[in-house]
């Protein structure tokens, strides 16, 4: 099963599979199991980000809608414009289907132009007498 992808919430995904939400976003205060006694940090509630979220785009005076999915689109478009490939970018959203993974290559607009050869990679280096010219 591909986690993930907007079918998945965060609470319908396994506790092992999960993980990096739990180290990414801790809630800032530890609470005890009534059960053990041990102390543990939990992971945010997805609504403490969301409102977090929120709040930095108002203070940074952002005027269009923005919210944490945003940020995924953000990702993938980045990714794409980085030039990875589009069956990557699938995997790494956890899409099943790569049409999916393709809406976010009409904000690319790149044509036949996008095509980038490996040398237009390379560092430019500029020595005066390289080119006939002192």
């Amino acid at each position: 099963m591909v986690y993930g992808c907007r079918e998945h919430s965060i609470a319908s995904i396994p506790a092992q599979v999960r993980w990096a939400w739990f180290w990414v976003f801790p809630q800032a205060d530890h609470s005890v199991d009534p059960r053990t006694g041990v102390v543990r940090r939990h992971h945010m509630y997805d609504q403490t980000f969301q409102r977090a979220f929120k709040r930095a785009v108002g203070r940074v005076g952002v005027n269009k809608p923005a919210t944490p999915h945003s940020l995924r689109h953000s990702f993938a478009t980045h990714l794409l414009q980085a030039g990875y490939d589009i069956r990557t970018v699938q995997e790494l959203l956890g899409h099943s289907d790569v049409s999916t993974t393709m809406i976010y290559t009409h904000v690319l607009k790149v044509g036949g132009g996008g095509v980038r050869s490996p040398v237009d990679s390379l560092p430019v280096i500029y020595s005066p007498g390289i080119l006939g010219t002192s």
